[in-house]
């Protein structure tokens, strides 16, 4: 669908990439791409080229959709459409939000405002925009929440829960389809199964995230619907859309989607907004060193034979340039803790905010060690 290079790796920033108009990101903002008749897809995201790995069996649509307009216009004016630029791709990403709180509270889904650099979100109720900061993020969940500024008097979303959610349920799903903004486009299907995972791997940065949990059904997704609502036929949001195929037909004609349950997402949703930090969610602004990795497995030229995250490329003026780091070292370990990988650093950033500091240390392309105090500066979202 809209493919692009995902920046090497985690920290982000490197040479300006081509189109400078992209929609939402990775799954569902993505397409599906049967390969080899297998239960694996490639997925052509904003952010680059995903290997999934479907895990569950899924089952035939057992019932025909519901009408979507009834439906539809009950939960469109608790909808917004998020668009984030990504200021060091020279990109914009483009995905729905649902509103939880009249004062300007949206959850979405983490991939859509992921290396984000400002965030616009426009309440499909009131036709408003606002600024947006992220209140925090749950990487492994898919989960992102958005705090706009000087919102007030929003309608929210009939937030349900999931559990009595049932294979051949009719169910129509709504989102910024397209990136187009304004009313909602609606997808109508089905439940086709339920506790479904999928491991998305990025080709380019050796990112791996498994969700787990998720409902499955055949509703045609668009880029763009990430984050937006799946909604039952009592009109109850019972999921939040993150991955789908819709240019791509698997196996009989069928198409899948999936969504994170309401339940999962709402109380993931309330731990962030409470400042409820742990391992997974991050709470606040991104920490940033300013480098770019190599993708998981491709040497950099110049690097030393070092297990660790090879640099790509530095970012002038950011902590890790002003620790002297240079394209070909190899980061060994932060805050004491060992890096493997690109992957690796991208989970011990999490733990960090603007204004910490931590040791660095590296091998440099002649072999030799380095160690240095940096303190994080305030970075890309996610």
């Amino acid at each position: 669908m809209h493919d692009r290079q995902l920046p090497a790796a985690s920290d982000r920033p490197g040479p300006p990439r081509e189109p400078p108009r992209r929609l939402s990101y990775r799954v569902l903002a993505i397409s599906f791409a049967l390969v080899m008749l297998a239960a694996a897809v490639v997925i052509m995201t904003t952010a680059g080229l995903f290997w999934v790995q479907m895990h569950g069996q899924s089952r035939s649509p057992a019932a025909p959709p519901p009408a979507a307009s009834p439906l539809a216009a009950r939960v469109d004016p608790g909808l917004a459409d998020v668009t984030a630029t990504l200021g060091y791709q020279q990109a914009i990403s483009a995905g729905t939000g649902m509103v939880l709180t009249s004062s300007g509270q949206v959850i979405t889904n983490n991939h859509v405002i992921e290396g984000a650099t400002s965030i616009t979100v426009t309440d499909v109720g009131n036709h408003r925009s606002y600024y947006a900061m992220v209140l925090g993020f749950d990487q492994g969940k898919d989960i992102a929440v958005l705090q706009l500024a000087g919102a007030s008097g929003l309608k929210t979303v009939p937030l349900g829960t999931s559990s009595a959610v049932t294979v051949g349920e009719k169910v129509l799903a709504l989102g910024n389809a397209g990136g187009l903004g304004g009313t909602p486009a609606a997808a109508t299907g089905t439940v086709t199964a339920l506790g479904q995972s999928i491991t998305a791997t990025s080709a380019s940065a050796g990112f791996t995230e498994r969700l787990t949990g998720l409902i499955q059904t055949d509703a045609p997704l668009q880029p763009g619907d990430s984050g937006g609502p799946l909604i039952s036929p009592a009109g109850q949001v019972i999921g939040m859309n993150t991955a789908g195929s819709s240019q791509f037909q698997i196996a009989s004609g069928v198409t899948w989607a999936f969504a994170i349950p309401a339940r999962q997402a709402a109380l993931d949703a309330a731990a962030i907004a409470a400042g409820r930090a742990s391992a997974a969610v991050h709470i606040g602004a991104t920490a940033f060193l300013g480098v770019q990795l190599a993708p998981y497995g491709v040497p950099v030229p110049g690097s030393p034979a070092a297990a660790g995250a090879g640099v790509a490329g530095i970012l002038a003026g950011a902590p890790a340039a002003r620790a002297g780091l240079a394209p070909g070292d190899v980061i060994t370990s932060i805050g004491g803790h060992g890096v493997t990988s690109a992957m690796s650093v991208r989970s011990l950033m999490n733990a960090y905010h603007p204004g910490d500091a931590a040791s660095l240390d590296w091998v440099d392309g002649a072999g030799q060690a380095h160690t240095a105090t940096i303190v994080f500066i305030a970075g890309p979202a996610g």
